[in-house]
């Protein structure tokens, strides 16, 4: 599930960069044709760094998230301080229904909080790249956990600050809700075309890194898996190139779904599949919590290591909680209903998968992580 979820985000996460950043930058106009090819471009050079070395990956993504830090602060106050001198946008934006106006249905079940939360998954992204790299960190006990816990505390605040700013700076609301650009659109409305072309660099590579984290993290869940004999093609997958030290099949598996994902299947396809991506996370967390409450006394306890204490079970709780009310938001909508059956598929292919296991290799199944040698094809 995992898998299927990372290798969706990556064609998501650089076809955005794609439509968002690269196609404004070089001032083309909307076109899904264009958007497509530039992202296939963005998928082979991420694949081509990603196979080059696992350095150049960490420098890419520690000056992407720095970019993004300085960004997001910069911008959100440079918005604030334009509105305040040009006059051009307005506080009671915050409160404004916008093109919601009147639509009588829209706030029925939680409106805008509930798409505010699904706003909220976007940011464990941070969370799973963090985790699924623990075995390349130094003390991964301390610092991976540290990473998780910053990574999503960082996008949250900051991310509302800088939703905030660009809210206030909003002209034309109507404009703005059905530009295909929107917050490029904002950028040029308060900022001019120059401003505008610089800061959509900045965005551009911080998406860029984004792309490059979520590939490299989903290229590690296939190794591991492989590395452990429970994903297919397994001996395949877990080849390691001994010099640059990064597992190339796995690698270029992410490239080829990205590949045929973007050939293959027409937009309307593709938008829901994406969709289907986003409801994946919210079951895998929870069935994870889930597992982790059930198993959580047994479970051994390395000193020195991250530890919640006694804020464990409540943190835990609420989590559970989180997770199954973000699936309820991204399952109600009746558009939501071919993406659930995407869903449903892949969960019955995964089950299939693990019944061949449990019939043909349960002894993968037994063994503890990491016993295979990546080395022994």
């Amino acid at each position: 599930m995992t898998f299927c979820y990372l290798a969706i985000a990556v064609v998501a996460v650089d076809n955005a960069l794609a439509s968002q950043a690269i196609m404004p930058l070089a001032g083309m106009q909307p076109d899904e044709g264009t958007a497509r090819l530039i992202t296939l471009v963005v998928l082979l050079v991420q694949t081509l760094l990603a196979l080059a070395s696992t350095r150049i990956v960490s420098m890419i993504n520690a000056s992407a998230v720095g970019l993004e830090l300085a960004l997001v602060v910069v911008m959100a106050i440079a918005l604030v301080i334009a509105v305040a001198v040009t006059g051009h946008g307005a506080a009671d934006n915050l409160t404004s229904r916008g093109v919601t106006e009147n639509a009588q249905d829209c706030f029925t079940v939680g409106g805008g909080l509930m798409l505010a939360m699904i706003m909220g998954l976007a940011t464990l992204v941070g969370f799973d790249a963090a985790a699924n790299l623990a075995e390349e960190a130094k003390d991964p006990y301390r610092s991976v956990p540290r990473a998780i816990v910053g990574s999503v505390v960082a996008a949250g605040l900051l991310g509302m600050l800088f939703l905030i700013a660009l809210t206030v700076a909003i002209e034309d609301i109507p404009r703005i809700t059905a530009s295909g650009s929107p917050v490029a659109a904002i950028m040029h409305d308060q900022f001019g075309p120059v401003m505008e072309r610089v800061l959509l660099v900045a965005i551009a590579f911080a998406f860029f890194g984004a792309g490059m984290v979520v590939m490299t993290a989903c290229s590690r869940i296939v190794f591991a898996m492989s590395r452990d004999s429970r994903f297919p093609a397994h001996r395949l997958m877990r080849r390691v190139n001994p010099r640059t030290r990064t597992p190339v099949p796995a690698t270029i598996l992410i490239f080829v779904v990205g590949v045929v994902l973007m050939v293959a299947l027409p937009g309307a396809a593709l938008l829901k599949l994406i969709t289907a991506s986003t409801i994946l996370p919210a079951i895998i967390y929870g069935a994870t919590i889930v597992l982790y409450l059930a198993v959580r006394r047994r479970l051994d306890r390395k000193k020195g290591a991250f530890d919640l204490g006694r804020f464990e079970l409540p943190v835990a709780i609420c989590a559970l909680v989180w997770s199954v009310i973000s699936l309820f938001v991204l399952v109600a909508p009746a558009e939501a209903l071919v993406p659930v059956l995407i869903v449903v598929g892949l969960l019955l292919a995964g089950g299939l998968f693990f019944l061949g296991l449990l019939i043909f290799d349960r002894g993968a199944l037994e063994t503890e992580p990491g016993d295979v040698s990546v080395f022994s094809h």
